[in-house]
């Protein structure tokens, strides 16, 4: 199909109407689980930006970098809902928040001198792995009655695994990981801090927060990297797509707050595996593509 065919009027409906209910669809997700909503931006951009015939070359620099810019307020507005419930902890977010800032700022760094490909395999693996995990479900581990304690004198939320150096670099590679996947950091986040004891509704509204953090330098590296590179869809800022972004978080913004309250009111055995389920079908998808089924 031609370029002319592409962006014709109707077509151009059709596509912004995708748009629109992905928009919604990752607000609800947002919401519900503590993810930025990347875990399903991230393909559907991928088909719709094939659609339009954007190169191979950085054809998922344009889905990641996009989704990143989609998960900066869809994030806010996501913990802002978490935290009226009390479902943000701020002890981690204290601790893993530099380390996570720094593995994100690498991550968009690093976007300029990856192949798609790459980032296209190390999405669905990663994303696969902990599908798997979250649907086959992880037994908590308690923390110690030993352990250190932080203001007003209460314990320690994670396990020892999940505070100083270690705790360092499980954020900052989260961070990077997610950063280059183009997701919020739930996806990576929720299931290991369940793993590392924080109740599951807890572990879904910290990583709501975390979502901020990833995504701001996350978008700036890969907009940067993209900024003289040819052939990019209008209105294109470097690899950030800034129609489709507004678009998406156009609708995603009123359905966060709906998501938020259906988290609350369901089993955390029961969201874990929702949480799954859903990442499954992502993986699935974007690995089908990788190997060309």
């Amino acid at each position: 199909m031609h370029n002319a065919d592409i962006y014709s009027p109707d077509l151009l409906v059709m596509m912004a109407g995708a748009l629109l209910l992905t928009g919604i669809f990752a607000g609800l997700l947002a919401g519900l689980l503590g993810v930025g909503g990347g875990i399903v931006i991230v393909p559907v951009l991928f088909i719709l930006f094939s659609y339009m015939g954007v190169p191979t070359e950085f054809i998922m620099h344009m889905a990641v970098a996009t989704s990143l810019m989609t998960i900066i307020p869809i994030s806010l507005l996501s913990a802002r809902s978490h935290h009226r419930r009390g479902a943000v902890d701020f002890v981690i977010l204290r601790q893993w928040g530099p380390f996570m800032l720094a593995g994100a700022a690498v991550g968009g760094g690093l976007s300029g001198f990856l192949d798609s490909r790459y980032l296209q395999l190390l999405f669905g693996v990663i994303a696969l792995y902990v599908a798997v995990t979250m649907i086959r479900g992880q037994p908590p581990q308690k923390p110690p009655e030993s352990a250190p304690t932080d203001a007003a004198d209460r314990p320690h939320p994670l396990t020892p695994l999940g505070r100083g150096g270690a705790g360092g670099l499980i954020s900052s590679v989260i961070g990077l990981a997610s950063a280059l996947m183009g997701i919020g950091g739930g996806t990576i986040a929720v299931p290991i801090l369940s793993y590392l004891s924080l109740p599951m509704h807890r572990a879904v509204g910290t990583a709501a927060a975390f979502g901020i953090l990833i995504a701001v330098p996350g978008a700036i590296g890969f907009g940067w990297a993209g900024v003289n590179v040819e052939l990019r869809p209008p209105y294109s800022l470097g690899f950030i797509s800034a129609p489709a972004a507004i678009i998406i978080f156009s609708t995603s913004l009123f359905t966060v707050p709906l998501g938020s309250r259906i988290a609350h009111r369901l089993n955390a055995a029961v969201l874990r595996r929702v949480f799954g389920c859903f990442l499954l079908l992502s993986a699935l998808n974007i690995l089908r593509g990788v190997f060309g089924l």
